[in-house]
């Protein structure tokens, strides 16, 4: 994308008490962070209680690790490539320092990746030592990727909303959301949409009921019921005003099966795969 200068403007450093303005300005940061957290959170326990002496739950652990570090991977590439030029664009050197962050990241997840190579190749009555040091430099991983993450929501929504009003940043947004693979998308709103609050989740997903194919959406609620809490799904319903199962019509109940039968296809090849 491309941004029209404004003025330069003197540098500023966002103080804290802005975070505040999240309640009233669009949040660019908001759901995606939190699935970030979420899968890094969940992740993290996965690693610390695996038994690494155990091939099955040795190989899902590693996937588990290796899928966050992909994620982490992609998110840093679109802040890249999208939001990072519109702060610079209207207020240079504003990215400069999350810039040198996201070079460290990319060092950091090449060292978690070879982590996993390394479990992988050694043998199953040696790794506790080898695994030990990669659940740590995980952690440490985590860590460091939770405060910069907090200083993206405080210091970068400042700059984009001192220079952009929210209709712009929503579509440095799509464009950003338009340039990822559908199945790499499906993926990140399963972890956005589970970590979200009832009212975010509706509102997401409102404007994909109304905007997106009838088929795609139907997609999106199938992956999604079985990973929400029985009583956000109900609050969803209600939200969207879905009907419940015993109000739909036989066609449409099909159709769900050969879509829940779809999705656990895919998920036992992505198994294979990994």
């Amino acid at each position: 994308m491309t941004f029209p200068k404004t003025e330069t403007l003197p540098k500023t450093d966002a103080r804290r008490s802005d975070v505040a303005n999240t309640a009233v300005r669009y949040n660019i940061y908001g759901l995606v962070h939190k699935g970030l957290r979420a899968q890094m959170a969940q992740t993290l326990v996965v690693a610390g209680r695996t038994d690494w002496s155990d091939r099955d739950d040795a190989n899902s652990a590693l996937a588990e690790i290796r899928a966050l570090a992909q994620s982490c991977r992609s998110h840093l590439q679109h802040e890249n490539h999208f939001i990072h030029p519109a702060m610079e664009a209207r207020q240079p050197g504003s990215a400069n320092a999350a810039a040198l962050d996201h070079h460290e990241h990319e060092q950091a997840i090449a060292g978690l990746l070879a982590d996993c190579d390394r479990v992988e190749r050694s043998a199953l009555t040696e790794r506790t030592p080898v695994a030990a040091t990669l659940y740590s430099r995980l952690a440490l991983f985590i860590a460091e990727n939770f405060e910069h993450m907090a200083m993206e929501e405080v210091d970068h929504n400042a700059v984009l909303w001192r220079h952009y009003n929210d209709g712009e940043i929503h579509a440095i947004e799509q464009a950003l959301v338009a340039s990822i693979e559908p199945e790499k998308a499906m993926g990140s709103l399963r972890w956005m949409m589970t970590a979200a609050t009832p009212t975010e989740r509706a509102e997401k997903l409102r404007g994909m009921q109304q905007h997106a194919p009838a088929p795609v959406f139907m997609g999106v609620l199938t992956m999604l019921q079985p990973a929400l809490r029985a009583s956000d799904w109900r609050k969803l319903q209600i939200a969207l005003q879905l009907p419940t199962v015993d109000e739909r019509d036989p066609a449409e109940l099909d159709a769900v099966s050969n879509q829940q039968r779809s999705a656990r296809q895919q998920q036992q090849s992505a198994s294979v795969a990994a």
